[in-house]
């Protein structure tokens, strides 16, 4: 049991071995809804070992990983076990391990990590909403971090994710993770060995705040950027009927048209096909397929 001050809420909540009174309500046990060889990430990810944890630190009304980002669904997992899991992925061929949504179980990670090291790249895949320092203590166990810009916009990341810091805590974040990591290396084989790739989600009805994130990220030297189109309505958003449509062919060209009138030339692009529910897991502890969505590299 201990008080968590992990993400930025900082709520100190109470989480004990199968309860949590905080704003992500998780327990300290550390819970794996998925776990899987994927190829449908950046394909500088090659056959990412994905591990999906359950629960989040934000609650965007889009999201497409609700059924598991609201509760600890899924099987709990000591950070023995989770080194285990580390194990059998790489033993089935996995370039990398991606560590989905790991911020709230970020203590059991470490262990994990510290128990066993994987001989392939590590990726810390997160929604960006982190606290430098907490950051800090991942350095030399995180390999590639792959974190989400959503907004630049406190009252846009309000009324989609409840988090009205987000801005104040994601761009310093990407920060720490560029200096832990550096620039992006790609390895001979086209897998990445170190770097930070930063992910953008363009929204439907909303290409001004995807312009805004992207004069931020060209602030950045060297950042990478995986922009994405594949945004899918899952969930009626109420109050927001632009998210109730997929991206269209003009919204996605205009955004990126601005990523390159910055002159950002690093990255991937994103097919616009990947926009359904067939790339969606099904978080039942089991594998499914998964091809490639990327289709342009920058």
């Amino acid at each position: 049991m201990f008080s968590c001050s992990l993400c930025p809420r900082q709520c100190a909540a109470t989480r004990g071995t199968d309860h949590g009174d905080g704003f992500c309500g998780l327990p300290e046990t550390a819970y794996l809804a998925h776990a899987a060889l994927h190829t449908g990430e950046e394909p500088c990810l090659g056959t990412a070992g994905a591990i999906f944890f359950a629960g989040c630190t934000l609650r965007c009304a889009y999201c497409q990983n609700h059924t598991i980002s609201r509760k600890a669904a899924g099987n709990p997992v000591t950070a023995q076990r989770l080194s285990d899991v580390f194990r059998d992925l790489c033993d089935q061929g996995a370039n990398v391990i991606d560590l989905v949504s790991p911020t709230p179980y970020l203590p059991i990670i470490r262990k994990a990590l510290l128990l066993y090291r994987p001989p392939v790249p590590v990726v810390y895949n997160t929604s960006g909403y982190e606290r430098t320092e907490i950051l800090r203590s991942l350095e030399g166990l995180i390999d590639v971090y792959l974190p989400d810009l959503k907004y630049v916009t406190s009252a846009l990341a309000t009324d989609l994710s409840g988090a009205a810091d987000y801005p104040q805590y994601a761009l310093p974040a990407i920060r720490e993770m560029v200096r832990q990591t550096g620039t992006m290396t790609i390895g001979d084989n086209g897998i990445a060995i170190r770097g930070t790739l930063v992910r953008h989600l363009v929204l439907p009805g909303h290409t001004k705040e995807s312009l805004a994130v992207l004069d931020a990220l060209a602030k950045i030297p060297d950042i990478w950027v995986s922009l994405m189109s594949q945004y899918t309505p899952v969930v009626p958003v109420d109050g927001h009927p632009e998210l109730s449509r997929r991206v269209t062919k003009r919204e996605y060209e205009k955004v990126t048209d601005h990523l390159f009138a910055l002159g950002m030339t690093n990255g991937y692009l994103q097919d616009r096909a990947s926009a359904t529910t067939a790339y969606i897991p099904a978080f039942d502890g089991t594998g499914v397929p998964f091809r490639s969505v990327y289709t342009t590299q920058l």
